[in-house]
């Protein structure tokens, strides 16, 4: 089958090849047919090496498609069934889960140390324990989560991540409050369900961080009320909150600058929301009198700070009701075949979020 694999850490580029086997179907697994998978930033990031991923890997993790097959001891899911791709299934047995924060479950990342392709040249593992810019992928049952026939495999994919994590950022981490002011720092695919979630909640002002035009426009059409590019995020402080601060500011790009920037741009008591992935030797430094006198909440949310399986549920109703827009997010659609034309377009900004169909 074909898959698109990075070689080498460090690649900017992806080689799509034929001779691409899914492996390590069994017990307790399953056989997914991909149909349609979203490019996310945080799978430039692990290319990059700025998040630890074994290498050569299979990208991917945004994706939906149909069961072909089914293991031994799985119930619930039959072949043909149209599933989402989760990349972050709760064991439903560890102290995370028993707390009921699913969503600090380990035992996924678990999977991503285990390969799960094969080629003639040896073992290729896929991107957060899934892979899915290939044809097709063996995945832990817990990784197919099932959808209504009404819900298209591209909204789908899209759920899977990008929309799961900015969407709850904002409803389930910070719970943003009606009639505040929020500042979204970043805005791909996963800061545009930020603001969309902040304009559920019903905050008053939202404001568009983005160093590129085209993405600042975009965000007014999703719900922002203003939109700036980053060195008139201070002037929009000004302006806007009488130089206090916004009540809510979400860093959506995974980097200490930007973050220390969100901070300073947060009001005192204010709350900081930390979405985007970065590296671990990227240090974002709070000097510990600032810490206590300005009482700023730090918060961190992975996934969407929630219960994935629930918030999948509540964006495909809130999609299916028109209270958010997902078929807008899609700016860009290609084959696996120009799969790095969709990563030139992650690097420059060109794209919210390109599609690529199966």
């Amino acid at each position: 089958m074909r898959a698109a694999v990075l070689h080498e850490t460090g690649q900017d580029k992806l080689e799509v090849l034929d001779d691409v086997e899914a492996v390590g179907f069994g017990p307790g697994k399953v056989r997914i047919r991909i149909r349609a998978t979203g490019l996310c930033h945080s799978d430039l990031s692990a290319m990059s090496g700025v998040l630890p991923q074994p290498a050569p890997f299979v990208p991917g993790h945004e994706g939906a498609g149909e069961i072909t097959d089914v293991g031994d001891g799985v119930t619930g899911l039959t072949p043909g069934q149209r599933v989402l791709v989760c990349w972050l299934p709760a064991c439903g047995a560890c102290p995370a889960c028993k707390r009921g924060q699913t969503q600090l479950c380990l035992a996924g990342f678990l999977n991503a140390g285990t390969p799960n392709f094969k080629r003639p040249g040896g073992d290729v593992f896929g991107f957060a324990g899934t892979g899915t810019f290939a044809e097709e992928v063996v995945v832990d049952a817990g990784c197919a989560v099932p959808i209504p026939d009404d819900v298209p495999f591209d909204i789908a994919a899209l759920i899977g991540c990008g929309v799961t994590t900015g969407l709850g950022a904002a409803i389930n981490t910070a719970d943003v409050q009606a009639g505040s002011s929020v500042a979204v720092i970043g805005c791909g695919g996963v800061g545009i369900s930020a603001i969309q979630g902040a304009r559920l909640k019903g905050a008053a002002q939202i404001v568009a961080v983005d160093p590129v035009a085209s993405r600042r426009e975009a965000a007014l059409r999703f719900g922002a009320t203003e939109a700036v590019a980053p060195d008139e995020l201070a002037d929009a402080k000004q302006r806007l909150t009488e130089d206090e601060g916004f009540d809510y500011v979400f860093e959506v790009v995974g980097k200490s600058a930007t973050a220390r920037t969100a901070y300073e741009t947060t009001r005192r008591g204010g709350t900081l929301v930390v979405v985007g992935a970065g590296a671990m030797e990227d240090v974002l430094q709070l000097n510990m009198f600032e810490l206590f006198f300005d009482e700023k909440r730090i918060l961190p949310s992975m996934y969407g700070g929630g219960d994935v399986l629930r918030s999948y549920e509540r964006a495909m109703a809130l999609w299916r009701a028109g209270r958010i827009d997902l078929e807008s997010l899609i700016t860009h659609r290609v084959p696996l075949a120009e799969i790095n034309e969709a990563l030139d377009q992650m690097r420059t900004g060109a794209a919210l979020r390109t599609c690529i169909e199966m």
